[in-house]
């Protein structure tokens, strides 16, 4: 694996020269994150994946509050998360979604977004207007990590309460700019309000706009957003026509059309077929 050897060279160069940190992130930690994004051989992905994480854990060692690497760790764990149920290491997840919801947390406490003893929730979406364009990687993926934590910890009382700050993150992005990471934060939104039925508190028109809104601004190329329409509001409405139709567009979305997103892409088609198989068991 050449990019491995290269963050492995990285590291060693850091460690003899200790000011050239953001040189090796710009010009090798985030290639090669970019470069994992772009894989389409997920066993590749599964078996390299491990070695990239704990390369990334030991830069951080020497740098904990490197925003840049903290913005790289937070994303390759949460997109190894994510992997973990097609690579058959399911069982993982919760403990490996800690990893990504501490490096995310890193990346918002310098803002004031963490929960402090007294804080209230008037002085913390002062901080959270408080934060622009500027700093939206930071919050982006801040609140991912986040949310990746929160899913793995099945829909536990303390998670739903937390999920409300989430929201609120997401929602900032939206209004700072809400093309940022394929509409990613959309897609949060809309798996958020569409997860439940309006009776208990859900918004399924709301999930119906943000997800539609997602699906424009990535032109529908981004297939996880398909995936989580209709996993949550179409499983919540019983729209088995709209359920069957965004998961057939995933399966017959050809991978090279966006060689960027392969990996995601990829995982996107394996749930996807999962989840088309089981359409009797939901309508």
């Amino acid at each position: 694996m050449d990019w491995m050897k290269r963050i492995i060279c990285a590291l060693l160069l850091v460690a003899v020269l200790p000011g050239c940190t953001s040189l090796v992130v710009s010009s090798l930690v985030e290639p090669a994150m970019e470069n994992l994004q772009q894989q389409d051989d997920l066993e590749l992905v599964c078996e390299g994946a491990p070695a990239f994480l704990l390369m990334v854990d030991s830069m951080l060692v020497g740098h904990p509050e490197n925003a840049r690497l903290l913005a790289i760790a937070t994303q390759a764990y949460s997109s190894y998360v994510t992997s973990l149920a097609a690579c058959g290491r399911e069982e993982r997840a919760t403990a490996l979604s800690i990893k990504a919801k501490d490096y995310g947390l890193s990346l918002l406490s310098p803002y004031g977004l963490l929960h402090t003893e007294g804080s209230s929730p008037e002085s913390w979406r002062q901080s959270l207007e408080r934060l622009g364009e500027r700093d939206i990687q930071a919050l982006f993926w801040g609140g991912y990590g986040w949310a990746v934590w929160l899913e793995a910890q099945n829909g536990s009382p303390a998670a739903l309460a937390q999920l409300l700050k989430v929201e609120q993150i997401m929602l900032r992005v939206v209004e700072l700019d809400e093309t940022y990471y394929y509409g990613t934060a959309h897609l949060f939104l809309g798996a958020y309000y569409g997860s439940r039925p309006a009776m208990f508190g859900g918004k399924p028109e709301d999930s119906l706009q943000h997800f539609e809104k997602a699906l424009d601004i990535n032109k529908r190329q981004f297939l996880p957003v398909q995936v989580a329409y209709a996993e949550t509001y179409c499983r919540t409405i019983f729209d088995r026509d709209l359920y069957e139709s965004l998961l057939k567009e995933v399966i017959d979305f050809p991978l090279e059309k966006r060689p960027d997103l392969s990996l995601a892409n990829q995982l996107a088609k394996i749930r996807a077929a999962k989840l088309l198989g089981q359409i009797d068991l939901y309508f």
